[in-house]
């Protein structure tokens, strides 16, 4: 059974996966460096891997998904060197198994590629990914499992963090839902407005995408923000940490000959 590395690096967190066949053995979330070279990240992730046993000698293969241009190129390096094959690259000219229903499919980056194919596979279709990373994506999947596109909205952090930089009398809260959507103190008031709001803008999108969409679409939710926001909301259905992974574990399956 070959053990694979599966590797989504966004523009905020890199999140690692081992597996061995199809099961996933462990996950890490790493902080994004663009400037980290092959054998910084061959460090890191063998102390990562040893913490289950293996090591960076015992991957057979890497797949990876990459927003970061100069981290895609270290990723490449990394398993040219220190790997037994090379990197899956999930980009044009890459079996995908995934039709992408869009004006320039060349646009369409590798983790919404992932989260249609894995989406349908694992839950069928049509749905609604909503990525919860440093943009949140709403991937819109047909019956048939076509990747038909969808939206892009800030992300909680980049939205929360920028509210904190901007108004000088305000100050950084967590990123917890108060007991009550009016506030009483400063404090509660901006968790009121930055968590409530963002299931505001969640739900108004999901209404008009699900409105379009032709038959019942399942609505899953995935990335680091996922199993926070999923639960003030019914409008997701389900949370899934691990899509992103397991499409691309998916996609080096097809791509593995």
């Amino acid at each position: 059974m070959p053990t694979l590395l599966a590797v989504d690096a966004g523009n905020t967190n890199v999140v690692i996966g081992a597996y061995r066949d199809a099961t996933l053995l462990a996950t890490w979330r790493t902080a994004t460096d663009h400037d980290r070279t092959e054998d910084e990240l061959a460090v890191t992730l063998d102390a990562l891997l040893h913490q289950e046993g293996l090591s960076l000698a015992s991957i057979d293969a890497l797949v990876l998904g990459s927003v970061v241009p100069p981290l895609t190129r270290s990723f490449t390096r990394l398993a040219d060197r220190y790997l037994k094959g090379r990197a899956v690259v999930i980009g044009p000219g890459v079996k995908t198994g995934v039709r992408l229903r869009v004006d320039n499919p060349a646009e369409v980056g590798a983790d919404r590629i992932a989260n249609t194919l894995a989406a349908h596979r694992r839950y069928g279709g049509p749905a609604i990914v909503v990525d919860f990373g440093t943009t949140t994506n709403f991937d819109v999947v047909s019956a048939d499992g076509d990747f038909l596109g969808g939206a892009f909205a800030p992300g909680l952090e980049v939205s929360a963090e920028s509210l904190f930089s901007r108004a000088s009398r305000l100050f950084a809260v967590g990123l917890t839902p108060p007991k009550e959507a009016i506030g009483k103190n400063t404090a509660d008031c901006l968790r009121s407005g930055i968590m409530f709001g963002y299931v505001g803008l969640v739900e108004g999108l999901l209404g008009r995408l699900l409105a379009e969409l032709p038959g019942k679409a399942t609505v899953i939710a995935t990335g680091g923000l996922a199993g926070t926001i999923a639960p003030l909301t019914s409008a997701i259905e389900k949370v899934d940490d691990d899509l992103t992974l397991e499409g691309l574990r998916m996609l080096w399956e097809l791509n593995a000959a």
